[in-house]
């Protein structure tokens, strides 16, 4: 390994070994206390423990003089929480919906740059679309992976949109990035993702996000069922069956 990825391998180390350390005592610690516990030098220290709370990981007590775990570690602890508390309660909800629209349907998540299914529930009709759990799809491609990026923050949008690569999964895979960030802004418009044939042949989707208080997207929930029983009935159906399905999700997972 080349000296430049051991010294990082070296940095994260320490990181994680003081997150550990500072999460066992459960109170503040010094730097002296950190740097004899944990053998790093005291001028590499210093400046590790100046970026960890200038980005929130670290808290300093002037008085004491002490550091301990920050909000930022805290919100990362809650974001794994929330996802669990959403896929628990989505799964009854889910069940609801194929039940009332006959259709699949199933709660996506953020995975880098990509959605994952959490939990879903398949349509009773013979002719279904079936989705499983941990299938993963580009954002770009899917009502789901869509309804997630229209409401990322402005800063995580704009990092995807400046590297996304984009597959012909389909012939009706959209393929550009202006294209993409049109739909974007209809989506935010209009508040529903749609999708058709642009991830599989033969099938349509659409989305709805479930925001958090501050307007991030948890998640999404989606229908996918086949074109050839997509009509404008069945689309209002599925629609109403969706709006629903967020307020229940929030209401049952504390986020209103």
């Amino acid at each position: 390994m080349p000296p430049a990825e051991l010294g990082s391998v070296k940095s994260a180390m320490r990181v994680l070994d003081l997150f550990e350390y500072l999460r066992r005592w459960n109170a503040a610690q010094t730097h002296t206390q950190i740097a004899a516990q944990l053998g790093i030098p005291k001028s590499s220290l210093t400046q590790l423990l100046k970026t960890l709370v200038n980005r929130g990981y670290l808290e300093y007590d002037p008085i004491g003089k002490g550091y301990f775990l920050g909000p930022a570690v805290v919100a990362l602890g809650q974001r794994s929480a929330e996802t669990r508390d959403l896929v628990e309660v989505a799964e009854n909800v889910l069940a609801e919906i194929a039940r009332t629209t006959s259709e699949t349907c199933a709660l996506n998540v953020l995975k880098g740059d990509h959605s994952e299914v959490m939990a879903t529930a398949n349509g009773t009709h013979r002719l279904h679309y079936s989705m499983r759990v941990g299938d993963m799809a580009p954002l770009y491609a899917t009502s789901g992976g869509k309804a997630l990026l229209a409401y990322l923050p402005d800063e995580m949008r704009q990092d995807y949109l400046s590297r996304v690569h984009f597959e012909a999964i389909t012939p009706r895979t959209i393929g550009s990035v202006a294209a993409l960030d049109n739909e974007i802004a209809e989506i935010r418009r209009g508040g529903v993702a749609f999708v058709t044939e642009e991830f599989t042949p033969g099938i349509a989707g659409m989305a709805l996000p479930i925001l958090s208080r501050s307007g991030f997207p948890l998640a999404a929930i989606n229908i996918a069922l086949p074109v050839a029983r997509y009509d404008a009935e069945l689309k209002h159906r599925c629609l109403t069956a969706l709006e629903m399905a967020v307020k229940l999700i929030r209401q049952r997972a504390g986020v209103d």
